[in-house]
């Protein structure tokens, strides 16, 4: 369990790609999201039940051998990969009653200005969030900080939520901000 801190805190793409390239024998400039592991990388079963299990050392994971059995792409093995973190983050952690306390900044690329908003982060509030981020376009700038009595896993939590946005060309952080939703408990995002 020498790597739990790994899997819990920091992101998941630099630790597989770093795995990837080493047991399959390529350069991590060739882990482009859409290249196919067994066609364009040509690994075979065994190759990916040898990476399974560097993952699981890394990560401090367990890989079921079904997740292999869909993963297609690189994308998607950092797809799964993450997922079964939370999962493993999600069972070994008690359940919050209530969903982080966040503070959100979005800067559009349009010069539009500055949307800000705070409160619960529900799945309507972050669809919401997506969704103005989204329409600022490439460029836009989104600042969520999640209140600073917040566990680990909440923070974690938000970032993988929203991390997906750089795809999409928005600038996302995500940090633990120097307030406590103790002062807003009844603000809605």
């Amino acid at each position: 369990m020498r790597n739990r801190r790994k899997a819990q805190g920091a992101p998941v793409e630099p630790a597989v790609k770093r795995v990837v390239s080493l047991h399959l024998g390529v350069g991590p400039e060739e882990l482009t999201p859409d290249v196919s592991l067994t066609d364009d990388l040509a690994a075979d079963s065994l190759d990916l039940a040898e990476l399974s299990c560097a993952l699981e050392e890394e990560l401090d994971i367990t890989v079921p051998e079904s997740i292999l059995e869909e993963v297609r792409t690189y994308r998607d093995l950092v797809h799964a990969i993450q997922a079964l973190g939370r999962r493993q983050r999600a069972a070994e952690t008690p359940a919050q009653d209530e969903p982080a306390f966040v503070w959100v900044t979005l800067l559009s690329a349009r010069g539009r200005g500055e949307l800000q908003r705070g409160g619960r982060l529900t799945p309507y509030s972050a669809e919401a969030i997506v969704g103005d981020a989204l329409r600022g376009g490439p460029g836009s700038r989104l600042d969520v900080s999640v209140a600073v009595d917040s566990s680990d896993a909440a923070l974690e939590e938000v970032r993988e939520r929203f991390a997906w946005l750089a795809e999409r060309g928005v600038q996302v952080s995500i940090r633990r901000g120097a307030r406590s939703a103790v002062h807003y408990p009844d603000a809605a995002a």
